[in-house]
């Protein structure tokens, strides 16, 4: 049985290091591009961000104590 973990051990990091290796995919500009977007809007809304997390939580809070 340790053997065939060793084995699918093995077989995941290959397939990892295929992954990482592909050029075919998404490249690191444009991975760094999507973060930078992302990072941007959350500056721009982080209150209204804030607030909607707080309230659904408040929800969820008050929902669940009558469960």
């Amino acid at each position: 049985m340790i053997e065939r973990i060793k084995y699918m051990r093995g077989k995941v990091i290959a397939r990892i290091k295929e992954c990482l290796w592909d050029e075919s995919g998404i490249g690191v500009v444009e991975i760094i591009l999507i973060l930078v977007v992302l990072i941007g809007l959350v500056i721009i809304f982080k209150s209204q961000l804030t607030s909607l997390v707080q309230s659904v939580f408040e929800k969820i809070t008050s929902e669940s104590a009558g469960i």
